[in-house]
């Protein structure tokens, strides 16, 4: 459907999310008063975690084990981080970091899976598990509720980038377009999420209304 290896933007698309996937991990181990080690750890199952499962999952070489300059890059971000004065890094940076890694890396994530030949709606599934996996690691390693349990809007925005990505494909949109569209979409959806606390109804018991 599109020439993956060649397409340049769904690769800015995935340092993109690992990048800022790192940087959400190193912010949540120092707003937890960890060590240099601890936030390089963070930074780097952050980044690397939701495209380490995709790539087991669709029985691809797992990436940042190919690719050593990965690594240096989170542990970069971690140092950078860690050594810079806390006030810059106030505010919800944490939050937006997450929402540009969750929209790039969706639709990075659903290309790919593509790209080794899987059906287009598991590969959708696989954009949302790139887009979502690294952000639960975090939280679960800080000990934080996981923001898929919350009924703030996430896994959503993930979906909506991946499945808008595809659906631009199939409709004959080219790959730089299809991706840079889906992935504002998936953002501007979180995006709104933070913003005005958006959420999805929750469950409710049709007998006790509770």
């Amino acid at each position: 459907m599109f020439d993956f290896d060649n397409a340049l933007i769904v690769r800015l698309l995935d340092l993109a999310g690992i990048g800022v996937f790192a940087l959400s991990g190193a912010l949540m181990a120092v707003r937890l008063r960890q060590t240099l080690v601890t936030a390089s750890f963070f930074a780097l199952l952050t980044g690397v975690g939701g495209g380490s499962v995709r790539d087991l999952l669709i029985g691809a070489p797992v990436f940042w084990v190919q690719d050593e300059a990965i690594s240096v890059v989170c542990i970069a971000i971690a140092l950078i981080v860690w050594s810079t004065p806390e006030r810059w890094w106030q505010g919800r940076l944490l939050e937006w970091a997450d929402a540009v890694g969750l929209a790039a890396y969706s639709v990075f994530g659903t290309a790919k899976a593509m790209a080794w030949g899987v059906p287009p709606m598991p590969a959708l599934l696989m954009g949302v598990i790139t887009g979502c996996v690294g952000g639960i690691i975090r939280d679960v390693l800080a000990g934080v509720p996981s923001i898929i349990v919350r009924p703030e809007i996430y896994v959503t925005a993930a979906a909506l980038a991946s499945g808008l990505f595809l659906l631009l494909l199939w409709l004959g949109v080219g790959t730089p377009f299809a991706a840079v569209i889906g992935a504002i979409a998936g953002f501007a959806l979180r995006g709104a999420a933070i913003r005005w606390s958006l959420a999805l109804p929750a469950y409710r018991d049709p007998k006790t209304g509770a």
